[in-house]
């Protein structure tokens, strides 16, 4: 009779998992890209990324040491009557792709256009 070998699962240390996960948040890093340089699949760093912003601090199987989030967290803001403006200014809107940022202004007048457009844009 033939013995079942099963592949065990590969581990990797917190050290690693939070060295990885910090050069995916440099400006224009590729998780992909970072995943393959250290031999492991994307899959598992996007995991990563997931358990990160979803708990915080989660601990793995491989380690006791927590993995904590390095991405930053909405705080809400107050804004006071007096710093509202009195009519509305146009709309402004930023978009990044690694190194490159553009800036598109929109009348507000021409909302529902701009609407349609960003729709367009997004699919």
């Amino acid at each position: 009779m033939a013995s079942e070998s099963r592949e065990q699962r590969q581990r990797y240390g917190a050290e690693l998992k939070a060295q990885i996960m910090a050069e995916c948040e440099a400006p224009g890093a590729s998780v992909a890209r970072v995943a393959m340089a250290h031999g492991i699949n994307a899959n598992v760093v996007h995991r990563w990324r997931q358990l990160a912003r979803e708990g915080g601090a989660r601990r793995t199987r491989s380690s006791t040491t927590p993995v904590t989030a390095t991405a930053t967290s909405f705080v809400p803001v107050v804004v006071s009557e007096a710093s509202k403006p009195a009519q509305f200014s146009d709309i402004r809107i930023e978009l990044r792709r690694g190194a490159t940022a553009m800036t598109i202004t929109w009348p507000t007048q021409a909302a529902a256009d701009c609407a349609i457009w960003l729709r367009e844009l997004l699919q």
